[in-house]
């Protein structure tokens, strides 16, 4: 789902809102988790899941078309963990 799929969708659920409403409100939403992982925080929306960011170390790959070593610099990633009423909600439907 992009975010112009999820503004439409709360449109819809959320009729009594302005379309300009949800985006505004969507985009407040990802720009503070944006900025809270960034600062190097963790960001947590219960029975969703948290975002966090982790660190990964310098270290040797493989250009895969040459097969030449090269350097890959450290760098910090974000990181989501699924919430465990998220997890069985997905693990719900794909058992049915």
């Amino acid at each position: 789902m992009t975010k112009s799929e999820l503004i439409s969708r709360l449109s819809v659920r959320l009729p009594s809102f302005k379309e300009e409403d949800v985006t505004f409100s969507v985009s407040l939403m990802l720009e503070a988790l944006r900025a809270t992982l960034e600062k190097g925080q963790r960001a947590e929306i219960r029975g969703f899941g948290s975002f966090t960011v982790n660190y990964r170390p310098p270290r040797n790959g493989r250009n895969p078309k040459s097969g030449e070593q090269v350097s890959v610099p450290s760098k910090y990633v974000p990181h989501f963990k699924p919430g465990k009423e998220l997890k069985d909600r997905v693990n719900a439907k794909a058992g049915a």
